[in-house]
């Protein structure tokens, strides 16, 4: 299983597209590690830097859509050759969602509450999140002190694609 959690990113905006994921020029890259560089090269994002933000973090918190537009993997991929294998956000895209678990990453899908909570309590502050799959929470923590645990909801199907490390290597094991 791919490590899980680690210091979040937060990228505060609904529609996050896998073209500001990775852009289509690097799709002819070939090895996941290579498009690592170029994550979020073309993301419009009003503070963001990706050369300074994305080095560190094992997770993003975001808002809604997430990994909207084209159904390639390489958007996942992008994000995992940078660390980030969890994305947590109001809703996704269902086949990047699914592109997810497919890589043994997870995107876990919470209420718009919860994402608002998020980011008033936690966003412009280093934090750190824990993720505990068997028991479906999350537990943030912020250089300030601030503290919460969020509980998620998972499908068994998808905890296991997880643990196996993603799709391939559970219809390795399974079939």
């Amino acid at each position: 299983m791919k490590q899980l959690g680690g210091t979040v990113l937060f990228l505060d905006r609904n529609d996050i597209n896998t073209d500001e994921i990775i852009p289509a020029r690097y799709l002819n890259e070939d090895s996941r590690e290579a498009l690592g560089p170029y994550c979020f090269e073309d993301l419009a994002l009003p503070g963001f830097d990706r050369l300074r933000d994305i080095p560190g973090k094992g997770a993003i918190v975001s808002r809604a859509n997430f990994g909207c537009g084209s159904s390639r993997e390489h958007a996942p991929w992008a994000l995992e050759a940078n660390g980030i294998n969890v994305v947590i956000a109001e809703s996704f895209a269902r086949i990047y969602r699914r592109n997810m678990f497919n890589c043994g990453m997870v995107a876990v899908e919470l209420p718009a509450a919860s994402i608002n909570s998020l980011f008033e309590r936690f966003a412009g502050q280093p934090t750190e999140m824990s993720f505990d799959i068997e028991g479906r929470t999350m537990s943030f923590s912020s250089s300030s002190g601030e503290k919460l645990t969020v509980p998620f909801v998972l499908g068994d199907f998808e905890i296991a694609m997880v643990k196996a490390g993603g799709w391939v290597p559970f219809a390795a094991h399974k079939y």
